[in-house]
């Protein structure tokens, strides 16, 4: 769905204050994780937060961010109830978010334009999905290739 410009900068200022509330949720969620561990409510509350955000991204045509708070989505989804979100996986999602909020940041508040490439998405998707043992489970969707692709070329 393509936005104009014009129509898209009134809205901006409304989803950032809507996405820090939704990380802000997600830190919730990892705090909850880290003292209770693989609780299926936090787990649930996290992806709904992630979800959240995917989709207003999505919305405002704001592409790198939309498709790494998919991605994540994608592979909490896919493990959920199947693997241990140890402290080092934690640690690693945390990372993740951290780099969503600071990638809300560099936003251009008049063009809405993020000119940063996805290295660094992919990087931290990749040490996420290590920790999460990617080779135990085939995943689809947005990751699908990224993270375990890049893995095994750093194995190799």
């Amino acid at each position: 769905m393509l936005i104009e410009r014009n129509n898209w900068n009134p809205r901006l200022p409304e989803f950032l204050i809507e996405a820090e509330m939704l990380l802000a949720k997600s830190e919730e969620c990892l705090a909850h994780l880290q003292l209770i561990k693989n609780d299926p409510d936090a787990i649930h509350c996290l992806l709904g937060a992630l979800l959240t955000l995917a989709n207003r991204a999505d919305v405002l045509a704001l592409g790198a961010i939309c498709t790494f708070a998919r991605s994540l989505h994608a592979v909490l989804s896919q493990v959920r109830g199947q693997v241990d979100l140890h402290d080092q996986a934690l640690g690693a999602l945390k990372e993740c978010l951290t780099l969503i909020a600071w990638q809300l940041e560099l936003v251009d508040r008049h063009t809405g334009d993020l000119r940063l490439d996805n290295t660094e998405q992919a990087f931290l998707l990749e040490a996420f999905v290590a920790q999460i043992d990617c080779a135990a489970f085939p995943f689809a969707g947005p990751t699908s290739g990224l993270a375990c692709a890049n893995m095994a070329t750093r194995r190799a």
